[in-house]
C-alpha cells in the first residue's frame, strides 16, 4: 500500500460520506452546520475503507455497501465529538482544527453528537433502498453496527473509561485493554464484519476477519496510546501529552513505551497471520492492516 493508494481510497469513501451529510438550511441550520464541521474536520476514514476494502475482498459487488460506509463514519465522529468535550477529554484541537464545542458550544457540540449518531441509523436504513440488498444480510449488518456502537461495544468502552475518570480509579491491564477492545476496536470490528456479511462471506469466514479486526483496533489504540507521549503535533493534529495532563492509566503507563510497542507489533503481525488464513486476496487491505503498526514514524 502506497501513499497514493491510500489517498484514493479516503477520497472514495469522503465522496460517499458526504453524499449523505444533510444540508445545511431551515431552522435546523446551526446543528447541520456543526454535524457537517465534525464530519468534515479530515481523517484517514480507516472505517469506511476498511469496510469496503473487506466487501471487496468477499466478492461484494454494488451500492449496498455505501449507506453502511457513510454510516459508520457518522458514529465515529459522534463519539470525537463528545470525547472532546470539557466533561470528558476537554481537548480544543482535533487534526489540527478546533473542536467542535470550541466553535459552537458545549451544548451544541452535545446535540451535534446526538445528531450524528440518529442520522447513522437513518441512512444506514437507506440501504433497503438499493437494489442489489439482501434483505437478510442487511438485517445483520444493522444489527452489528447498533451492537459494536452501543453498550457492548463502543459506548461500553467509553463508559468504562469516564468511570475510571471520575473515580480516579488506577485501571489494572484486563480493564484497560477491555476499554481498548470496546472503545476502538468494537468500530473497526463492525466495519470489517459488515463488509464481510453484505458480500455474503460465510459466518466462518466473518469470525476470522472479526478476530482480525479485534486484533487491529486494539493494537490501533496502543499506538494511540504512544503517540500522546511522543507524537509529532503537526503529523497526528491534535496536542501531545494530553493523557498525562488528565492522569490517564494508558497501555504506555502500565507496561512502558518499548513493551507497549513491542505489543502493538505482535497484534499486528497476529492480525495477518489469521487475514492470511483466510484464503482470500486484497493486497490494499493488508497493506492497511499492517499500517497500524509504526504510527509514530
Amino acid at each position: 500500500m502506497n501513499e497514493s493508494e491510500m489517498k484514493m481510497a479516503r477520497l472514495r469513501a469522503e465522496e460517499i460520506i458526504y453524499r449523505y451529510l444533510p444540508e445545511e438550511k431551515g431552522y435546523p441550520a446551526t446543528i447541520v452546520s456543526a454535524i457537517n464541521y465534525s464530519v468534515k474536520a479530515g481523517g484517514k476514514r480507516l472505517r469506511p475503507i476498511f469496510m469496503y476494502e473487506t466487501y471487496k475482498m468477499f466478492g461484494g459487488e454494488g451500492e449496498v455497501i455505501e449507506p453502511f460506509m457513510a454510516a459508520i463514519e457518522m458514529i465515529h465522529n459522534y463519539s470525537l465529538v463528545h470525547d472532546d468535550l470539557e466533561a470528558m477529554d476537554n481537548d480544543e484541537f482535533r487534526r489540527g482544527r478546533k473542536t467542535t464545542h470550541v466553535i459552537y458550544g458545549e451544548g451544541m457540540a452535545v446535540l451535534a453528537g446526538d445528531g450524528l449518531l440518529n442520522l447513522a441509523f437513518e441512512t444506514a436504513l437507506k440501504a433497503f433502498d438499493v437494489k442489489e440488498a439482501d434483505t437478510g444480510r442487511t438485517i445483520r449488518a444493522l444489527r452489528v453496527l447498533a451492537d459494536k456502537s452501543g453498550l457492548h461495544g463502543m459506548l461500553g468502552g467509553q463508559a468504562c473509561d469516564v468511570d475510571a475518570d471520575q473515580k480516579k480509579k488506577k485501571l489494572d491491564l484486563d480493564e484497560l485493554m477491555y476499554i481498548h477492545e470496546n472503545k476502538t476496536g468494537a468500530l473497526i470490528q463492525a466495519s470489517m464484519e459488515i463488509g464481510a456479511l453484505l458480500a455474503g462471506a460465510p459466518m466462518k469466514e466473518v469470525d476470522i476477519i472479526s478476530q482480525v479486526a479485534l486484533l487491529v483496533g486494539t493494537a490501533f489504540q496502543i499506538e494511540d496510546d504512544i503517540l500522546d507521549v511522543e507524537g509529532d503535533e503537526k503529523l497526528i493534529g491534535k496536542r501531545v501529552g494530553s493523557d498525562e495532563k488528565n492522569n490517564k492509566t494508558t497501555y504506555v503507563t502500565l507496561k512502558g513505551l518499548e513493551e507497549s510497542k513491542k505489543d502493538a507489533k505482535e497484534m499486528s503481525e497476529k492480525a495477518t497471520e489469521l487475514f492470511d488464513s483466510i484464503g482470500r486476496s486484497n493486497e490494499f487491505l493488508r497493506g492497511l492492516i499492517l499500517s497500524m503498526i509504526g504510527r509514530t514514524s
